[in-house]
């Protein structure tokens, strides 16, 4: 066969109804496809209008009109932009994915700001065939003399285009809806997509119900402008009331003038915010706002704890607001919501290839005009450009933590019960930014003192080297705080669940550093030390309380250790080893419940201090009548101090306990 060369071609017929369906996965995108055209048109008009091109009347006012119909079924998107001519139609419309906003741009390339425009391509008005039947476009060019145009089309690849009707330059495109669509007309269900996508676009967007009919309001007489439309005037009479004078006798007193209000057409109030806060300096946002913008956004009632503002303009323009979000740790979802625009538009929620992983747990808006509308996970992925932005808004968050850190101490102390998973995972989850962060972590000790991890080494330093010391939970650990308190040892609080990947992380970056819980187990500096002629002795009653204790609780693989504690008010304690509860807490996150604990070695240790009564009791009293039942009640009893029993352990224990009272009363 002779080789062969040419260009593939595209069947129109065949692509089509794929563009229709599958060109975005989400149907209610059409709606902001429309209104972000319209935008991009007044955008591209108010340009010509600064560079002198063109004059705008005076009685025009540039906004985006969305009206919907449910009893027609259909929807219609109206601007005041600059409007196309039947060349242009031709060009924009009849040749898919040729972008009208890259043409513009080519043309005034020299004089207009390209991060103003939002169309980047061609595709978006097709997106309303995914729910259309029918769709209509009727436009006027700006230019001089230039002549409507009617467009319209059935879904196919088949339109027609003749001259229109419409007198006012901007384009209006109509939407006859499918079947399975319809409720997109529906007003509330309009409300909700067009607040989704485009609660900030930068040209006031209205909306109306034409199956409704016309909507009234009544005013106060001074406050009647010249765009109201008034439907009829109210007086109300005077109002008077008899009273008694000075002299006593009564008298007609007016109470109230008489008042003229009008009954007036309702004034549209737009849907979006076209100046939102991110666009501002920050030295011109109050707190309030920022305050008032976050729960405008994010209907969350509860204050933030304190917000970075973005605002970069090179190497690339990028503007939001990152909030940190106070927490309720035991009810809510760790995970935020970081809203994605592109020059005010909405793009999707938590785009983990821009915003860093670890800041999803924050909720704030990032407006970066530079990413494309139509966002391809795929391809993020693989943009350098893109990892440029995730690097700098790290740097941005580290800067103001470590800022805070350094300057205001008081507040980032207040703050760091809420803030430290943040930071916690950021470090776990990026190398620079746990490196920029590293000495700013603080722990809490015991004394709610907040100490850096230097700081937590040198506190235990003479009695455990290069050792920290740690609590999960307060109640449960008691006992042992008890114990670390007398014996001048401190710990700090570590409860959250990022704590346990944390601790181990900070354990691979310090060669040498270990963090214990505290009752992982008991070092020497809870014991006395036994002489050297007593240790055969005390062996001996090491292994006659392990075997006694052992026959009592019928549990031959239970480690049971013989110890002479200082703090002689203890007569028995669970420890745990470091390593097999990290393993069964790593077991638990994973959800590998059906593998055997036992596999990782003990798991709990009893220990019996010999310098109790009752344990000596115990000792003297072998084969006494109640023995077993006072072995079992300090195992419960440690089991207890340490965690919770099994509902059948808890059931004998308190009848055991109860037994055991009648015995003493009597």
């Amino acid at each position: 066969m002779a080789a062969k060369t040419g260009s593939l071609t595209i069947n129109s017929e065949n692509i089509f109804p794929i563009i229709k369906k599958w060109l975005y996965s989400d149907h209610d995108i059409f709606y902001r496809e429309l209104i972000s055209n319209g935008c991009d048109a007044i955008t591209k008009l108010k340009k010509l209008e600064l560079m002198g091109e063109f004059e705008k009347p005076e009685d025009v006012e540039y906004k985006i009109e969305v009206a919907v119909n449910s009893k027609e079924k259909t929807i219609t998107v109206s601007d005041n932009g600059l409007g196309m001519t039947e060349e242009e139609v031709n060009e924009y419309i009849n040749q898919i994915a040729f972008s009208g906003a890259q043409a513009f741009l080519e043309q005034y390339k020299d004089k207009a700001n390209e991060d103003q425009i939002i169309g980047h391509f061609g595709l978006g008005f097709y997106s309303a065939f995914m729910v259309a039947d029918k769709v209509t476009i009727d436009t006027k060019s700006y230019k001089a003399d230039a002549k409507p145009v009617h467009w319209e089309s059935e879904g196919g690849t088949e339109y027609e285009m003749t001259e229109g009707d419409r007198e006012l330059f901007g384009t209006t495109i109509t939407l006859y809806l499918n079947e399975d669509s319809t409720e997109f007309a529906n007003e509330y269900r309009a409300r909700e997509v067009i607040e989704k996508y485009c609660a900030f676009m930068p040209v006031p967007i209205f909306l109306t119900n034409t199956a409704e009919g016309p909507q009234y309001e009544t005013i106060e007489k001074d406050e009647l402008t010249d765009k109201d439309t008034i439907v009829e005037t109210i007086v109300e009479e005077a109002k008077t009331e008899e009273k008694e004078n000075e002299n006593g006798e009564k008298e007609i007193v007016e109470v109230s003038p008489a008042t003229e209000k009008y009954k007036i057409l309702k004034r549209p109030v737009a849907l979006n915010d076209v100046s939102p806060l991110w666009n501002k300096h920050p030295n011109e946002c109050t707190e309030e706002e920022y305050k008032e913008f976050y729960r405008k956004v994010f209907m969350d009632f509860k204050e933030p704890l304190f917000w970075i503002h973005l605002n970069m303009d090179y190497p690339f323009n990028l503007k939001g607001i990152l909030y940190f979000p106070k927490l309720n740790m035991e009810y809510d979802s760790l995970e935020g919501t970081i809203k994605l625009y592109n020059n005010q538009v909405f793009i999707a929620d938590n785009i983990k290839e821009v915003i860093p992983e670890f800041l999803m747990l924050l909720k704030g808006v990032i407006d970066c005009p530079d990413l494309p509308l139509n966002v391809s996970r795929s391809a993020l992925q693989n943009d350098g450009f893109v990892k440029k932005i995730s690097d700098y808004i790290t740097k941005k968050v580290a800067d103001k933590l470590s800022g805070m850190c350094k300057t205001d101490r008081e507040n980032y102390e207040k703050y760091w019960d809420d803030i430290n998973p943040f930071i916690k995972f950021g470090c776990i989850k990026d190398e620079k930014f746990a490196e920029k962060m590293k000495d700013y972590i603080i722990f809490k000790n015991l004394d709610g003192k907040y100490l850096t991890l230097p700081e937590c080494l040198e506190e235990n330093k003479e009695k455990h080297e290069n050792t920290v010391f740690y609590v999960t939970d307060e109640k449960e650990q008691s006992q042992y705080i008890n114990m670390f308190k007398e014996a001048g040892l401190d710990a700090v609080i570590l409860k959250h669940n990022i704590d346990s990947p944390f601790i181990s992380h900070l354990e691979q970056k310090n060669e040498g550093v270990k963090f214990l819980r505290i009752d992982a187990d008991l070092t020497d500096t809870f014991k006395e030390e036994t002489p050297e002629e007593e240790k055969e002795a005390f062996k001996e009653t090491a292994d006659s309380l392990t075997e006694l204790f052992k026959k009592a609780l019928n549990n031959d693989k239970l480690t049971i250790k013989v110890e002479k504690l200082k703090n002689e008010t203890i007569a028995s304690m669970i420890t745990v080893s470091e390593e097999s509860r990290r393993m069964q807490d790593m077991m638990k996150m994973y959800n590998m419940y059906g593998m055997d604990p036992g596999m990782f070695g003990p798991q709990e240790t009893l220990v019996l201090n010999a310098n109790h009564k009752l344990v000596q009791r115990i000792l003297a009293n072998k084969d006494g009548a109640h023995t077993q039942d006072i072995c079992e009640q300090l195992y419960d009893l440690a089991s207890l101090s340490h965690g919770s029993l099994s509902p059948e352990r808890m059931t004998r224990f308190i009848a055991r306990s109860n037994e055991l009272m009648e015995l003493l009363s009597e």
